[in-house]
């Protein structure tokens, strides 16, 4: 299907969309309702990232839904249910991972009021966990797309093939920061072969949306060309003013450069806050700090745990260079210098687009 198309069957999917198509990432705990609202009021779609416990979803899409329905812009795009049996439908997405999520206290939420898409997330059991989830959300809510990421040909083929395929593949590449597989590759050379690898000689037919790295409209214009109907966003969005996230944190973020060196994928950060059992395919990208330094100098991981945790109390000082606590971001710190709103960010990257291709394109001109 050529990438035309796709973006057509975005957009009857998904009618409150402009394109080049720009989403903001289920960041957990950090991409709330208002930075959900605020991307798709401005032509994009955002997404409320999970909570911590399952059960938080049904507070999230309430807040959602007064948030949208304040809005001139979304409220009527809410899709009404055709049967008192089915739910109301909001222009938002949602992100679970599915290794800690519910299914069935998810399925009882979205009776009542779903998402448009819900993106599905870190399996521990691969496929089939994926499978099951797919068909848990599709019998509560018909209407919500499924969008799974991948971050591997292997599973976009999996997911491509499977019975219960996926609307959307978001395709991540290896510069993603937060929560990613330990080997992967980067999205300039893992999206065009995940292209190849689902051409119409296979008979599949797939929107495919490019994560990990973009930060700017050069980062998208070149995800176009290799093959996207859109891009995924995470790191830039921490320096939104809808994120919820300390200023501690954000202001680490603004200050990076060099995010391929001055980044590192571990799971040490996890561990130091208690969160254990992550599947063994998955790490976390992070900005370097004195963790991390110490950790490398061979300091005892009881230590280091202690001096994690008196650093929680000290508020935003426990965030930068010298402090310790997880700041979680991407390689492409360096390319997101000012804090901006949700919508200033998507029609900013949106509107670069199409100069940046015609300069190229003039460019190439004998």
């Amino acid at each position: 299907m050529p990438a035309l198309k796709h973006i057509q069957t975005l957009r009857a999917a998904l009618p409150w969309i402009q394109t080049p198509l720009v989403i903001s990432a289920p960041m957990k705990n950090i991409a709330g309702p208002e930075l959900a609202v605020a991307t798709s009021e401005a032509g994009g779609i955002g997404f409320v990232g999970p909570w911590n416990q399952p059960g938080d979803l049904a507070h999230r899409l309430k807040e959602s839904s007064e948030l949208v329905q304040q809005s001139k812009v979304l409220s009527s795009f809410i899709q009404k249910p055709a049967t008192p049996s089915r739910p109301e439908i909001l222009p938002i997405g949602v992100g679970i991972q599915t290794w800690t999520g519910d299914l069935r206290i998810t399925s009882e939420i979205l009776l009542s009021v779903a998402p448009a898409v819900v993106w599905l997330f870190a399996p521990r059991h691969g496929q089939a966990e994926l499978d099951e989830w797919t068909r848990g959300i599709r019998q509560s809510s018909p209407q919500t797309r499924v969008w799974i990421q991948v971050g591997s040909v292997a599973e976009a083929r999996a997911a491509a093939e499977s019975n219960n395929r996926p609307d959307v593949l978001i395709v991540q590449g290896a510069d993603a920061g937060g929560h990613s597989r330990t080997r992967g590759a980067g999205i300039v050379t893992l999206l065009p072969e995940v292209v190849d690898a689902l051409e119409p000689s296979t008979d599949i037919e797939i929107p495919l949306i490019a994560a990990g790295g973009i930060a700017d409209a050069r980062g998208f214009a070149a995800a176009l060309v290799l093959g996207a109907s859109g891009v995924a966003m995470g790191t830039r969005f921490l320096a939104s003013r809808e994120a919820i996230i300390n200023p501690g944190y954000q202001r680490h973020v603004l200050a990076g450069s060099d995010g391929g060196q001055t980044t590192v994928k571990t799971q040490l950060y996890n561990h130091l806050r208690g969160t254990m059992g992550w599947p063994e395919e998955f790490n976390a990208r992070g900005i370097v700090n004195q963790t991390w330094r110490d950790h490398e100098q061979g300091m005892a991981f009881e230590v280091n745990k202690e001096m994690y945790e008196a650093d929680m109390k000290k508020g935003e000082a426990g965030w930068g260079e010298n402090g310790r606590m997880a700041t979680y971001a991407g390689t492409g710190i360096g390319l997101v210098k000012e804090l901006k709103s949700a919508g200033e960010i998507v029609r900013e990257v949106r509107g670069g687009i199409e100069g940046i291709l015609q300069a190229t394109t003039s460019a190439l001109k004998p």
